[in-house]
């Protein structure tokens, strides 16, 4: 058939069937969302899409059925609040600060603040200018350092490196705590450091502390208060290696969701069942679309509420833009983020650092809970 002979009638009629489909699609996949994002372990693979989709299919969707001519206005009339509540449902997944045109803490900053550095640093020095890389440590001046991956990558295999004699005359002054591939480095004093997440015996081999701890616990005397510190890496969910046509494929992301879930598990009780002051920083491999965060989320103070980017990202590098935030800071009603940033990581790992200064309300201080009112209370403390 010519195209010139379709009338203009027949390919509007087609479009708002195309839009119609459209909408019930996204419809029916953000129901599924609702339903199997964080309880499902296949659901880890549609929740690898950028966050921003949440964002532009709704949007794309709302203005398209905006725009209806006249003859459909009685369809607009039903698509536009589709469009407008589908937008709504699918905002907390977007990963957009709503702080950011006034970013703030939510206490007002008590004492002298307390400068923490968390950074995936992506195989330690391994595939960097071992001086360059202590160069870039160094200019985060830091009090707490807590970094990951403290390993090479050799032969495919995640291997065992032993810095901690150079750590150390690299950062006089600083406690070293080093666990499989998590090393936290503290201006001040080390109290303790309590296991968190799967038993782990003290004579296993280092390949096993690598598996099975992802969750680094330490606890400092800042300035006469207990504070904990929590250093995170949860496994990554897939092995890009792996054909998405093969087994394999599937059982690696079924066998790291397991692994996933042990460890939000562990971070979540400890976290919960711990009434110091705490900050959790690290590398979640988890985006704001991403369920596996929600419990942690809804309990804990997310630290982009004191950023001033709109949609932070950590990780991508895509168009000269990092797309996904798989790095995250918390902290609960005992420690406030007074400053948070992700910074450049001059070129030596996928991820960018998060740089933080967070600060400890004194005893009794009031803490505002809600995360939409943050920056308001940041301006308007309340003392008892």
């Amino acid at each position: 058939m010519d195209p010139d002979s379709v009338s203009p009638r027949s390919r509007h009629s087609t479009g708002v069937r195309l839009l119609v489909a459209a909408t019930a699609l996204w419809a029916a996949f953000l129901a599924l969302d609702l339903l199997a994002n964080g309880r499902w372990w296949f659901w880890l693979i549609p929740g690898l899409a950028p966050p921003l989709l949440f964002l532009a299919v709704p949007v794309t969707l709302l203005a398209l059925a905006w725009t209806l001519p006249a003859a459909g206005s009685g369809l607009r009339r039903w698509l536009v609040p589709t469009a407008v509540l589908l937008l709504v449902a699918a905002l907390p997944r977007t990963g957009l600060n709503w702080s950011a045109p006034a970013p703030g803490s939510a206490a007002a900053p008590a004492g002298p603040g307390i400068r923490v550095f968390s950074w995936n640093t992506e195989y330690w020095d391994t595939t960097d200018d071992p001086d360059a890389f202590y160069r870039f440590l160094h200019a985060q001046d830091a009090d707490v350092y807590l970094l990951q991956e403290y390993l090479a990558w050799v032969r495919g295999t995640h291997t065992q490196i032993d810095e901690l004699d150079r750590i150390r005359r690299e950062f006089p002054g600083y406690q070293v705590v080093a666990a499989g591939e998590l090393v936290t480095l503290s201006r001040f004093p080390v109290l303790a450091t309590p296991a968190v997440g799967p038993a782990v015996a003290a004579d296993a081999p280092w390949s096993e502390v690598f598996t099975r701890r992802k969750v680094l616990r330490t606890d400092l005397d800042v300035r006469g208060r207990a504070v904990s510190f929590y250093n995170v890496h949860i496994p990554v969910q897939v092995d890009t290696r792996e054909s998405v046509f093969g087994r394999a494929f599937y059982r690696v992301v079924r066998e790291a969701d397991a692994a996933r879930r042990e460890q939000f598990a562990a971070l979540e009780r400890d976290t919960a069942a711990n009434s110091r002051p705490l900050l959790v920083a690290g590398d979640f491999n988890t985006s704001p679309a991403m369920g596996d965060l929600d419990r942690l989320r809804a309990r804990l103070h997310d630290a982009r509420a004191a950023s001033g980017d709109l949609y932070p990202g950590s990780w991508g590098g895509i168009l000269g833009a990092d797309w996904w935030r798989l790095d995250w800071a918390f902290t609960n009603d005992g420690a406030a983020v007074d400053h948070y940033a992700f910074v450049d990581d001059r070129g030596m790992s996928d991820h960018r650092g998060q740089q933080l200064r967070i600060s400890l309300p004194h005893r009794g201080q009031d803490r505002c809970r809600w995360h939409v009112l943050e920056s308001w209370c940041a301006r308007h403390p309340r003392h008892p």
